[in-house]
């Protein structure tokens, strides 16, 4: 048998094996995509669209008006024919033909009308939930600010993303202290800084001048952190240098803060994050240390990027905690190979995932064969798709599973794996593993995918 035909057969297999979402950016609000603007300018399209030579750079709002989605859609369509060739291209034609039945090129003259249908369907009761079934997802975890009220807890489960402490900013060096002060100031969670730096930051009504400051702020952070919460999410910075700092190092650097440069950021983060890993491990040592690794920011985004440092100051950092349980969602492929040598010497780390400028099938296709050969399935989550809305999950719970169904299909042909042993490896690193190491659990029973791209066979959703 050749490897399509024997792909083809394990993606069908795969569309029983029920999946849970890792990390995402649902809101409980506004589940399904809102209009249009949800789905095109989803920001890694956006990027894709940059590339084309589109002018709009920055994301669009998390509430825009009207006319601004308008204004953003009008702007971008001239440049979706140059982007016909990428994976989000595809990801995007996946949500409009399987949830919308939209077989047509996006123009000028009909993205009216697909912006209606769009705008309809997300008032359809049940129509999130209907399309998280047909992804074949049983849950997803997501931030716990868009919680809300709790209408959709029989969907999600919550991680906590609020103060980022190690993650560097354009232009910016104590980064650290704002996101202490302002986190210190909220008093209980909320929604995070915005991933890259635009304007002036809000003005902390807190603010840190001391050492003692800096503990006290710590010690309230974690105390007003809920019990509800799966994991914590910050980011690791490749720019910043991770080392030790004393006292009497931070306390000067603090008098330094009004001109404070890349050698007061690097003593900012370190001792924040290591002061913070000391209450962590103390009292919420059972919820894991998710971070982020290897994207680093532009004027309006990200890009890839991580040193050979990094990687030795985060070995350093995972063995003095062994209490915490640390995963890393990585965006810098280089380094996979890495990541798993570490995971399989340090028991309280692990993998998950395919993160930001590594959601392309290349890089996953890539990044699964690695970790597949190199690592137990006790260490690797499977999938996330870091979506702001249920479409995105969807197409990206499909383009993995298509990626998926070949790498495994490739074993079964060298004779590594049997089909059976295949598709229990893909039930363990899409399910049991973020049951195990996340507490994640199975809320809704999803509908049986069946072909190539399963979830089309699903039932429809009617008004």
């Amino acid at each position: 048998m050749d490897i399509n035909t024997l792909s083809r057969e394990i993606e069908t297999g795969l569309g029983s094996v029920p999946t849970l979402d890792a990390h995402t950016h649902l809101d409980a609000t506004h589940l399904a995509a809102r209009g249009l603007h949800d789905i095109l300018l989803y920001h890694m399209v956006v990027s894709d669209l940059v590339s084309a030579g589109c002018p709009d750079a920055a994301r669009l709002p998390e509430i825009p008006t009207d006319e601004e989605a308008r204004v953003r859609i009008e702007r971008a369509l001239p440049y979706l024919p140059a982007i016909s060739n990428t994976s989000c291209s595809w990801g995007l034609r996946i949500i409009l033909e399987d949830l919308f039945d939209w077989r047509a090129p996006v123009t000028a003259a009909n993205w009216r009308k697909l912006d209606a249908v769009v705008r309809e369907r997300s008032r359809w009761a049940g129509r999130a939930r209907e399309i998280q079934s047909k992804a074949g997802i049983v849950r997803s975890c997501t931030e716990l600010w868009r919680r809300h009220d709790g209408r959709a807890d029989d969907m999600l489960q919550y991680s906590l993303e609020w103060a980022f402490f190690a993650r560097a900013q354009w232009g910016e060096h104590d980064t650290a202290l704002f996101e202490l002060e302002k986190a210190w100031s909220e008093e209980k969670p909320s929604a995070p800084s915005p991933v890259t730096a635009s304007g002036a930051r809000p003005v902390p009504s807190r603010r840190i001048r001391s050492v003692a400051d800096v503990r006290d702020a710590l010690d309230a952070y974690v105390l007003a952190i809920p019990s509800n919460v799966l994991s914590t999410a910050q980011h690791i910075s490749t720019d910043i240098d991770f080392r030790p700092v004393d006292e009497r190092a931070m306390a000067a650097a603090l008098r330094r803060r009004a001109r404070a440069g890349k050698e007061e950021r690097d003593i900012y983060a370190s001792f924040i994050l290591e002061e913070f890993f000391i209450r962590w491990e103390k009292s919420k040592g059972s919820v894991p240390f998710q971070f982020s690794l290897g994207a680093e920011p532009l004027p309006f985004e990200t890009a890839s990027r991580l040193s050979q440092k990094t990687l030795a100051s985060l070995g350093e950092m995972i063995a003095r905690h062994p209490g915490i349980h640390f995963q890393c969602y990585l965006s810098s492929a280089h380094a996979n190979q890495t990541l798993c040598t570490l995971a399989r010497e340090l028991p309280n780390f692990s993998l998950a995932g395919y993160w930001w400028h590594n959601f392309f099938p290349s890089f996953i296709e890539k990044l699964m064969a690695e970790r597949l050969d190199m690592l137990s399935t006790a260490r690797q989550v499977g999938f996330f798709s870091d979506a702001y809305t249920m479409e995105w999950s969807y197409a990206k719970a499909v383009i993995v599973r298509r990626v998926l169904s070949r790498v495994l299909a490739g074993r079964v042909l060298a004779g590594q794996y049997d089909r059976k042993g295949a598709l229990a490896i893909a039930r363990q690193i899409l399910l049991e593993t973020p049951r195990t190491l996340l507490g994640m659990e199975p809320a809704v029973t999803p509908v049986k995918a069946t072909g190539a791209r399963g979830a089309r066979a699903a039932r429809r959703p009617r008004a």
